[in-house]
């Protein structure tokens, strides 16, 4: 709570220059734009400011206009504007170029908006509030797209989008993390639970197959995004603190997180997925369980069945997999898949 941006070398771990210094109270929130030319932060001065990412230097004015502290910042995804979520309970739109106010605040939370997001295509905002709901904003008249997706029973700290834009995360101070249905505001699933405090931020990779949470329970779980299954390893931070915020990186292969104790953590994302090319012994069960899994005979997870397929498609002598990975994730490929009622009739002897 130094008031301080800092920048830091993925690689090394070195601090790169000197602090940004211009925030006159704690700084809540920063973000790169896409370019990587420039960085924006939120702060509690009430304030939004843009930096030079190469020379760290202040770029124009503070962006003046709300009226208490700035929790969240994002970019389009074009670079050509900049949001802000506040504790005066509203959203507003800003020219990255002139710093001007684009148009009136976005209103409709009854709460402070702790979170706010972009969709990659650019023509929604979404935003997480401690009035417990999520909303849909169209991006270019500003008006609420829909009704708020409501389903959290405490507030929501964290809302993201994956990269196709059909979903939206959200986490929890009620401990759980929803997925909705963009376009339709409906939830999806059941709600994600495994973390035994708040929720403090959700993402998903960049190429849409994970999801990550951290909570103040001082872990972040891994989720598979299809499935929704937790992964068997949690990260844990050190025994004194919490790990609220995390992100990926551009190319998806490493993960940051920042914590109360005034560290910040690179991760590898997936280390185990790398092939080892050691098989272990794969005794399948012969069918899904209760959410669709088949499982190895130490109860790791193989593969998930579509609920119209879990009948009929196992049986003991079917298939045998070796698993390559610690965490025992095969997807199967039934792009050859030949069907029959006997196995003479469907045999291909070519590829004997």
């Amino acid at each position: 709570m130094d008031m301080t941006i800092r920048i830091w070398d993925a690689e090394t771990g070195a601090a790169v220059g000197n602090p940004l210094e211009g925030h006159t109270d704690m700084v809540e929130s920063v973000t790169y734009s896409l370019d990587g030319r420039h960085i924006i932060s939120g702060s509690y001065d009430k304030t939004v400011r843009i930096w030079d990412a190469e020379t760290g230097a202040a770029v124009g004015n503070p962006l003046k206009g709300h009226t208490d502290a700035v929790l969240s910042v994002a970019y389009s995804p074009d670079g050509r504007y900049i949001i802000s979520g506040s504790c005066d309970r509203t959203i507003r739109i800003w020219d990255a170029e002139t710093s001007a106010a684009v148009g009136n605040p976005l209103e409709g939370h009854t709460d402070m908006v702790e979170s706010v997001a972009y969709s990659p295509d650019g023509r929604h905002i979404i935003s997480g509030s401690y009035d417990k709901t999520v909303r849909i904003w169209d991006a270019e008249t500003g008006a609420a797209v829909g009704n708020p997706l409501k389903g959290h029973t405490d507030a929501v700290l964290s809302v993201a989008y994956p990269p196709d834009g059909r979903y939206i995360i959200s986490g929890s101070c009620d401990r759980t993390i929803r997925i909705w249905d963009a376009e339709t505001g409906a939830a999806v699933g059941n709600p994600l639970e495994w973390h035994t405090a708040w929720v403090f931020s959700v993402a998903y990779s960049p190429d849409g197959r994970h999801i990550i949470s951290a909570s103040h329970d001082n872990t972040i779980q891994i989720w598979y995004a299809e499935t929704c299954a937790a992964a068997d390893r949690p990260l844990e931070g050190d025994a004194t603190s919490v790990l609220p915020v995390a992100a990926y990186s551009p190319n998806g292969q490493h993960f940051i997180s920042g914590s109360n104790g005034n560290t910040i953590r690179l991760w590898e994302s997936f280390p185990h997925e790398q092939p080892s090319y050691n098989p272990v012994d794969a005794c399948v069960y012969s069918q899904p369980d209760s959410q669709g899994w088949v499982r190895d005979s130490n109860r790791g997870l193989l593969y998930w069945v579509p609920l119209d397929c879990r009948r009929g498609l196992h049986s003991p002598a079917l298939i045998t997999i070796l698993i390559t990975s610690d965490i025992r994730l095969v997807s199967l490929d039934f792009e050859e898949f030949a069907f029959g009622t006997a196995w003479t009739q469907i045999f291909n002897n070519a590829q004997i």
